[in-house]
């Protein structure tokens, strides 16, 4: 688990001190010149030196930080250094998740990974731990685990002794922002690290951190991208086609809700009592569309276009299908949501759907310093005039005659004539599902 603070200015009180028969602070390794590290690469049994060419080797073309971890582990095995468990902790931001940690146990091909929540400094998993002490001191810490006391040692301490471990070392890695993400490492040998063995895993960690650092930024990169503009652009923003107008043909069923009286609520709903129910919305009708494959490309106020693409994989008739059977979904789950929001003072909602099936170009609009991706096509306008016809006819969904027509054989929908919108020249035949009557 990683800790954030600034990194104190001076030794924190205490120094060296011990603060329990188990722990010990240790000197801090920033300050230390790296030249004067340089004896401590093939002191005593091992030498660090095979790691470090493995690190800035091989380890730097690992795009994954648990497969990072694990590659350590090996590298450290074979060099002969004494571990028997790593474990990384590492900050992250994220709307959902505090940190992330990576475990790898000696002979494991893989790393256990951990996403770890917010509020885990209230955690009795933080509570008392390693890592807490290192965010309190700001210094590396290490435990003998043969003097563990189970009234003030926490449980981690416990769990790392029952799996043959006798000495646990923490190592802060401060990173350039300021926050300090950590390495641990123990060992099961009979009478724990050595001296030398400290001195090379410190210096281990100042080499790792950078390493680290850069691909910890590129996940969370990618994290970011895929957070606040989905899996599709983030994925075309990571590949390079940020210029202004670059665009692509997207093949797809197509869905366009829009919630009910939204302005009305706004009117009378406090703001962030308003938020919450935004939110809510939105998660519901996001769990009903990802479920059967669809993709959010826009929120628009208190809209959404989802796109369900045309693949290899995925025909037209299964596009349609499964946006059909998501829209049904989200309206068959819509009374429990309000059942919810009524309990906690909200009002409940309503919204409409509309489906429609065709091409659409998704694009790269805007300005040379502001720019943002849109869709655009007939098809869109054509989706979303379907959704203002709902509200008209009185159901939650409505699909175009076209898309209808690719649904499989046997699928339920009742004809309701073609209505005159907006923006459209000719009247638009649409349908509605029977399931839903």
């Amino acid at each position: 688990m990683p800790a954030e603070r600034e990194p104190p200015d001076a030794a924190p009180p205490g120094g060296s001190e011990v603060l329990s028969d188990s722990l010990s602070l240790l000197p801090g390794d920033e300050a230390r010149p790296l030249a004067s590290c340089v004896a401590t690469l093939s002191a005593e049994d091992w030498s660090l030196m095979p790691v470090i060419d493995w690190l800035f080797g091989p380890g730097c073309r690992i795009a994954d930080l648990g497969d990072l971890l694990a590659g350590l582990g090996r590298a450290l095995t074979e060099a002969g250094a004494p571990v028997l468990r790593l474990r990384l902790g590492l900050w992250a931001i994220h709307p959902q998740q505090a940190a992330y940690s990576y475990n790898w146990y000696r002979g494991a091909a893989r790393s256990e990974a951990l996403n770890i929540g917010h509020g885990i400094f209230q955690s009795p998993d933080f509570i008392g731990s390693p890592a807490e002490v290192m965010r309190d001191t700001g210094r590396a810490v290490r435990y003998r685990l043969d003097k563990l006391d189970p009234k003030r040692d926490h449980s981690v301490l416990f769990s790392v002794r029952d799996i043959g471990g006798t000495d646990y070392l923490g190592i802060p890695m401060w990173t350039f922002a300021g926050r300090m993400d950590s390495l641990f490492v123990a060992t099961d040998r009979p009478e724990g690290f050595t001296d030398a063995d400290v001195g090379k895993f410190q210096l281990l960690a100042r080499m790792l951190l950078p390493v680290v650092e850069a691909l910890s930024q590129h996940q969370l990169s990618i994290s970011i991208l895929t957070t606040y503009l989905g899996s599709r652009t983030g994925k075309r923003v990571l590949e390079g086609r940020i210029r202004r107008g670059d665009g692509e043909r997207i093949d797809a069923a197509l869905w366009y809700c829009d919630l009910r009286n939204f302005t009305a609520m706004t009117e009378t709903v406090e703001e962030y009592a308003m938020l919450e129910l935004m939110n809510d919305y939105f998660a519901h009708v996001y769990e009903s569309v990802t479920v059967y494959g669809g993709e959010v490309l826009r929120f628009i106020g208190d809209a959404m276009l989802i796109v369900f693409p045309t693949t290899d994989a995925r025909s037209p008739q299964a596009a349609c299908d499964a946006a059909l059977s998501a829209a049904c979904d989200a309206v068959d789950r819509l009374p429990s949501l309000n059942a919810r929001l009524r309990r906690r003072g909200l009002p409940p909602i309503q919204f409409g759907i509309g489906l429609h099936e065709g091409s659409v170009l998704y694009g790269n609009v805007g300005a040379a310093d502001r720019l943002d991706f849109t869709v655009m096509g007939p098809a869109v306008n054509r989706t979303a005039r379907i959704e203002t016809l709902t509200k008209r006819l009185e159901v939650p969904v409505l699909m175009s005659e076209e898309f209808a027509a690719l649904l499989p054989p046997g699928a339920e929908v009742e004809p309701l004539g073609a209505y005159e919108v907006a923006g459209v020249a000719e009247p638009i035949a649409v349908c509605k599902p029977t399931s839903l009557d």
